[in-house]
């Protein structure tokens, strides 16, 4: 993995996928700052990015991820292994579905994901120094650039959806005091049921993360 590192950018998201586009970069390659102006959040929303936090956008060509890895969790497929990582080095992290990394009862990150052309580009932002009011900042010392590194080792691994998803559907229970945001709607997750394929199950209906 090529890692390009910034010591300020508006967003690692909207540069990636601008650089892709016009041909200046090729997969597999990362974006990576402890300062953005404008972050990109979930349905549209901005990640405040406060000086000294982690900013990460990666981009993979999709023959590089594992053959049963149903497109539509790649969020939680990314996230797992991030949290996984961050569990190794002594947090108590976890996964919120489908793509939240929470301290406790609060957000300390998460990611959003496009796909340009046959490309993932996957953007992460985790709180490491500071927090907004309500957000949590992660319980343990970083050195990013080594995360950084591990990582990316962990994705090159190339496990299978079936090996990532048989441990983070263990700790979804976790997710059912939580809500997620469906449709436009704030919806409880205290029914819901994971599906096989990264989906929830809410009223018999199939939804899916769309991150």
């Amino acid at each position: 993995m090529e890692i390009h590192f910034f010591d300020l950018i508006d967003s690692t998201q909207r540069a990636l996928i601008k650089d892709l586009k016009e041909n200046r970069i090729t997969p597999p390659v990362a974006y990576y700052t402890d300062f953005q102006t404008s972050g990109i959040g979930s349905r549209g929303n901005s990640w405040i990015g406060k000086k000294g936090n982690f900013f990460l956008s990666f981009a993979l060509h999709k023959r590089s991820l594992p053959d049963d890895l149903p497109i539509q969790s790649i969020a939680i497929y990314f996230m797992y292994q991030l949290k996984e990582l961050l569990t190794s080095k002594g947090s108590k992290v976890w996964l919120k579905w489908p793509n939240d990394l929470y301290i406790g009862t609060k957000k300390c990150g998460g990611c959003v994901t496009n796909i340009v052309q046959d490309v993932i580009v996957c953007g992460i932002g985790v709180n490491i120094v500071s927090a907004p009011e309500g957000f949590g900042v992660l319980d343990i010392k970083l050195d990013e650039r080594r995360l950084l590194q591990e990582f990316f080792t962990l994705l090159e691994q190339k496990r299978s959806w079936k090996q990532i998803f048989s441990k983070y559907k263990l700790e979804f229970h976790k997710s059912r005091s939580f809500f997620a945001h469906i449709k436009g709607e704030k919806i409880s997750l205290a029914s819901a049921k994971l599906a096989e394929d990264g989906a929830l199950i809410i009223q018999n209906e199939r939804v899916y993360s769309n991150r």
